[in-house]
């Protein structure tokens, strides 16, 4: 569960240190006090978006710390574990964005990218915007809503899984068959184009060898005559070569060497490089008696650097992917060449992924069907609960036959409901009122978290639209809900805040023309003032006051 939210410079927020209990906690607040922001920071720190507008004005970066207890998820521990970002069973995120709009978040004191916190976020926290039921009227979402009430995660992998696979087979399948048509024309363009490059001999082909020898045998005449003025000087030319100037040295230094023994070390380095130079000298005579003028070798080499460097032009390529390219061009023939057995070859694949997709796509719609009708009579219960004493919810699901294959299965479903005895059953989206809309989205949300391992849930003013004994249903689900789970709600209604553990207040201050929110926990005679603002507006009479502690005492401080 959440434990601690750390917020420094953050929008209206120039600094917040809150504990949260477990349990259900509510945030209240005057509308504009700045409740939204925490759940701004929270999903900041969650992994969403961030950009220098978050960034409280003057401050050189925002920063948001959020801490865990891992105690009771297990699986939570595993995942740091696996991703090597443990710590000694902590969880500490943080984030911070700097006045640029750059951000950097942190496990455990670790960099991470937005991803790999995203993937640990899912595990933590599930949040419930208070635009929800509008996010209920896709069908993706409801779909994915019933597969999650289900359990289906493991079976919708394998799925996906066997879809790809079969997706794949079936496109290099089409592939191929559109290819039958020009077969005849592409084979013989290709045999044509691989003769070409065949010539060059290809399984020795180095294209810069052969550039480098060309390069030779076309100044080999430049070699030689030089080459052998430099044998004169080295060592051939009786008077003045090199090899006996130094020879003449090494003897003057020796001779000197006799009254200063430091030139001993010089005497050593020419000696050294007397032999250095003989060795050089034999190297450079041995490579140039071993040079021969061949007229023909080079007239084939220039031969065969033409043809390489016109076919590299012709197929846009630098000379030394001709290899490569032949080997693609063979490839693809063979392919041609061997259709018919590639293309009976796709098929079985074809039919045998098909198959194994069906069975899935059976198993999954199965598992969809027995869980859409236990989970169609729960929110119809939670509907009935919620004032809608003739609500009916009805999950539709259909399975066409032979439908083809798609990522997570073949089924439609669709989540239907009837407000009234009598009329036919509508989808969410042809829900006339707003406020049944409101509480069937509510029901829903609450029947499908009860089922979850998330071990903190948030609802931000997902109650809105709902008042009177209605609201006060709603803040007994959410307190129900809060018994194996932390539940932070911010809402405007008393009968919902009177039902929680922890009442968290925001108020909105301003000192020197300088906004900023705070945040406190409200003692138990703070939380009456709290409430009766809530119901009575800006007047609070003692009768306000009393409605209030009746409120509480039946409501959030008894005990569950």
């Amino acid at each position: 569960m959440l434990l601690n939210l750390n917020i420094i410079d953050l929008a209206v927020v120039d600094a917040l240190d809150l504990d949260l209990d477990p349990g259900m906690s509510v945030l209240t607040g005057e509308t504009g006090a700045g409740k939204s922001i925490l759940l701004t920071a929270l999903g900041l720190a969650l992994g969403d978006r961030a950009d220098s507008g978050y960034v409280r004005p003057g401050s050189k970066r925002a920063e948001v710390n959020i801490e865990f207890d891992l105690s009771k998820a297990p699986l939570v521990k595993q995942w740091l574990i696996d991703n090597e970002l443990d710590d000694d069973g902590q969880c500490m995120i943080r984030r911070t964005i700097s006045d640029d709009g750059r951000s950097k978040a942190y496990i455990n004191n670790r960099p991470v990218n937005l991803q790999t916190l995203q993937g640990l976020s899912r595990q933590l926290v599930e949040i419930h915007g208070q635009h929800a039921h509008l996010t209920l009227l896709d069908s993706e979402e409801q779909r994915r809503l019933l597969d999650g009430f289900a359990g289906n995660q493991a079976l919708l992998d394998n799925l996906n899984s066997c879809y790809q696979n079969w997706k794949q087979a079936h496109k290099q399948l089409q592939q191929l068959l559109k290819a039958g048509s020009d077969q005849a024309e592409r084979e013989e363009l290709l045999r044509y184009q691989l003769d070409e490059l065949q010539q060059l001999d290809l399984e020795n082909f180095d294209y810069q060898a052969l550039a480098d020898e060309h390069h030779k045998l076309a100044n080999l005449g430049k070699i030689l005559g030089v080459g052998q003025q430099q044998l004169d000087i080295l060592y051939d030319n009786d008077q003045q070569s090199v090899a006996d100037m130094l020879g003449h040295v090494i003897h003057a230094i020796n001779e000197l060497a006799q009254y200063a023994n430091e030139l001993n070390g010089v005497s050593e380095l020419l000696s050294d490089a007397e032999i250095q130079i003989g060795e050089a000298t034999q190297q450079l005579r041995r490579f140039l008696e071993n040079q021969e003028a061949d007229p023909q070798q080079l007239i084939w080499l220039e031969n065969q650097i033409g043809v390489i460097q016109s076919l590299s032009r012709k197929h846009k390529i630098q000379p030394e992917e001709l290899p490569e390219l032949a080997a693609r061009f063979a490839t693809e023939l063979d392919n041609l060449t061997h259709s018919s057995e590639r293309i009976e070859s796709l098929n079985a694949d074809c039919e045998r992924l098909l198959s194994q997709y069906r069975k899935l796509a059976g198993e999954l719609s199965a598992s969809r069907r027995r869980a859409g009708a236990e989970l169609q009579q729960r929110i119809s219960d939670a509907i009935k609960e919620l004032g809608m004493p003739h609500g009916e919810f009805i999950v539709n699901l259909r399975t066409p036959e032979d439908a083809e294959p798609q990522r997570n299965g073949v089924d439609s479903i669709e989540f239907l409901v009837s407000t009234n005895p009598g009329l036919p059953a509508k989808p969410l989206a042809k829900v006339a009122s707003g406020g049944e809309l409101s509480r069937i989205s509510l029901a829903i949300q609450v029947t499908t978290s009860t089922d979850k391992t998330t071990p903190t849930m948030i609802f931000d003013e997902v109650d809105s639209g709902i008042g009177g004994g209605i609201a006060e249903i709603v803040g007994q689900k959410l307190r129900r809900l809060s018994l194996n789970r932390q539940v932070l709600c911010v809402t405007h209604l008393p009968q919902v805040a009177s039902q929680a553990h922890q009442h968290l207040f925001v108020a909105k201050n301003q000192k020197a023309a300088v906004t900023s929110s705070t945040v406190r926990r409200l003692s138990d005679e703070e939380r009456v003032n709290e409430v009766a603002r809530m119901l009575g507006g800006v007047t609070i009479t003692e009768n306000t006051l009393a409605h209030a502690r009746e409120m509480l005492v039946s409501g959030g401080l008894t005990n569950d």
